[in-house]
């Protein structure tokens, strides 16, 4: 009977694991690569799409996940996610705004918040199975039993990939329709189908089952597509050579952060003076230790474009990363008077002014670190960042406040809620601070609240697994 009851068990976990879209799953774990040229980049050649489809382009998030696989995914809300690999692996900007169109045509269908549609009818089968299964077990017959249960648990999963497989040939049309309304080819998005149809034949030749797999067959996406995407007037439509630049540079940034140091400089040889090599090898002689060289980069790349926030931004980061704190500075500081509304370089600017640890500097931090959580209330470090300097400048409410914000961020609302009491007792009632810190304590009491229903959740769940003794 032990046996039995974990097949159950593992069963069980399975059907729980149906309740969630996989893609989203993957993006746990993987680490968030953050890079304020890189984010502007996709959101210009995204931006006209979320427009065309009646969204907000400020209000959609576009996250690069360091993962070498051509992959991108939507997760739910508003948010995309593009793999390092999606920029890696592909051939020009085309390519990237066809999948961002894809993805974007998965948002404006809802399809993560209707897999209810899916999951619904596959957990009634699931659950039938595994009662009819476990009556077969306690009759006596526990090989027909397993067999009930895993065949019911193998319909359910195949109810729920065809439903995604509707879902995502219905994103592939929008996306043509995206592209038509936006006046671009489909030409990128094609190719794109090219390369996973080449990677389906190298991986597992004539062997595919279509009917266990979450996408349709790629051959089948680009015969569904094709007449229609060439239909379009803009078929012939020029790739934007100001946006192709712009994949260029941010594709030999990424190669040189994430390639071997080696690779980069064979790719780039010392030769090659274009604005991309020179930025692949300011990151490989970064990662050589090198420092010289990746600096003599940095500076050609200024020489080059002397109003170019990025070039200012990786002298400067090279500069203080290297113990240069003051010399980085000047970069820094003309960097963010460039792109003043780039947070990730305003929050590498007051990093550098709080290591200098002078009342100065802490002065202008608080200035620089609050112009960057205004425009980006999701990184914890600033935050972080923010409360060490109102420490050091002896303002103990706000240092509570921006302690609570990022605690909150990083998932420990325990101490969000204290900090935020804490600032709540200094500050005056009613100010934005003070309405601030009373939403903090809010919200955290909600998730220790949320987070202890779970707890207890698990437990019962566990307790009901646990149906009196094993039998010998």
């Amino acid at each position: 009977m032990r046996e039995w009851r974990h097949l159950l068990c593992v069963t069980i976990a399975c059907l729980a694991l149906l309740l969630f879209d996989a893609r989203a799953v993957m993006a746990q774990g993987l680490r968030v690569l953050r890079d304020a040229e890189t984010e502007a980049f996709l959101h210009r050649a995204a931006d006209p799409l979320f427009a065309a489809g009646g969204l907000q382009p400020h209000n959609v998030k576009i996250i690069l996940l360091d993962d070498p696989s051509l992959n991108a995914f939507y997760a739910g809300g508003q948010m995309i996610f593009v793999h390092s690999g999606m920029i890696l692996q592909t051939d020009n900007v085309d390519q990237i705004i066809g999948v961002v169109a894809h993805e974007t045509g998965h948002m404006l269908g809802g399809h993560v918040q209707r897999m209810n549609e899916a999951v619904a009818p596959a957990t009634t089968m699931t659950i039938l199975s595994l009662l009819l299964g476990a009556a077969a077990i306690a009759a006596g017959a526990p090989d027909a039993g397993a067999g009930l249960i895993l065949g019911g648990q193998s319909m359910a999963q195949r109810s729920i990939l065809s439903f995604r497989r509707v879902q995502e040939a219905s994103a592939d049309q929008a996306a043509a329709e995206l592209l038509l309304k936006t006046h671009q080819s489909g030409r990128g998005l094609l190719q794109v189908f090219e390369k996973f149809r080449f990677q389906e034949l190298v991986g597992y030749g004539n062997r595919i089952d279509p009917y266990v797999l979450t996408h349709p067959l790629s051959s089948e996406r680009i015969s569904n597509l094709e007449s229609k995407l060439k239909a379009s007037p803009y078929w012939n439509a020029p790739t934007d050579p100001g946006l192709e630049e712009e994949y260029l540079r941010v594709k030999a940034k990424l190669q040189g952060y994430v390639w071997p140091p080696k690779a980069t400089l064979g790719a780039y040889p010392p030769e090659n003076t274009s604005i991309p090599a020179r930025y692949a090898r300011v990151y490989a002689y970064n990662k050589m230790l090198e420092w010289d060289k990746a600096l003599a980069e940095a500076e050609a790349l200024i020489a080059a474009e002397p109003d170019n926030p990025y070039f200012h931004e990786i002298r400067g980061q090279i500069l203080f990363e290297n113990g240069h704190v003051k010399e980085s500075l000047a970069d820094l500081s003309r960097a963010a008077a460039l792109a003043p509304n780039e947070p990730l370089i305003l929050a590498l600017y007051g990093r550098a002014l709080v290591a200098l640890e002078t009342p100065e500097t802490d002065r202008k931090a608080v200035e620089v670190l609050t112009r960057s959580v205004r425009l980006d209330r999701e990184d914890p470090f600033a935050w972080f960042q923010l409360a060490e300097v109102y420490t050091r400048l002896g303002d103990e409410d706000m240092a509570a406040l921006a302690g609570a914000e990022r605690f909150l961020l990083i998932r420990q609302p325990a101490r969000a809620a204290h900090l935020a009491a804490k600032a709540m007792k200094g500050l005056r009632k009613g100010t934005p601070a003070w309405l601030r810190a009373q939403d903090i304590a809010m919200v955290a009491a909600a998730d220790l609240k949320d987070h202890k229903g779970r707890r207890r959740q698990r437990r019962n769940n566990r307790l009901e697994l646990l149906i009196g003794p094993a039998a010998p």
